[in-house]
């Protein structure tokens, strides 16, 4: 993983890691594996999967009982990014508040990072 030895790549406010520890215990998963995928307005978007096996090339993030994994090809793009579970009148959801996003749709459901970080760059 991208990071600074003894911190962690991603972190968890404590409305996050309770938020992903209920749902560990509501799925029997072993926590919530992060990615990003091509697609949307702004070009990429975040995924979130429930987890039964963790990858031996996962990097792994764990806070109060909460369980993260961060995807492989993931883990350059999420290095430094805190992740929040806002609760508001008509909407609930995690928040990614990354410092390597450049750009975001109107939505805020698709991201752009830096072309240095792209994937497929020829």
């Amino acid at each position: 993983m991208f990071g600074i030895p003894g911190n962690p790549p991603v972190s968890l406010t404590p409305a996050a890691a309770g938020q992903i520890s209920k749902l560990m215990e509501k799925d029997n998963s072993m926590g919530l594996r992060i990615g990003i995928k091509k697609g949307g307005c702004a070009g990429m978007e975040y995924t979130m999967e429930y987890v039964s096996e963790i990858d031996k090339n996962d990097e792994i993030v764990e806070v109060e009982g909460a369980r993260v994994m961060i995807a492989p090809m993931a883990q350059m793009f999420l290095f430094g990014t805190e992740i929040d579970y806002e609760v508001g009148l008509l909407e609930a959801g995690f928040k990614f508040r990354n410092p390597n996003v450049v750009d975001a749709c109107g939505c805020g459901e698709s991201i752009k990072f830096d072309d240095a970080l792209a994937v497929d760059k020829p």
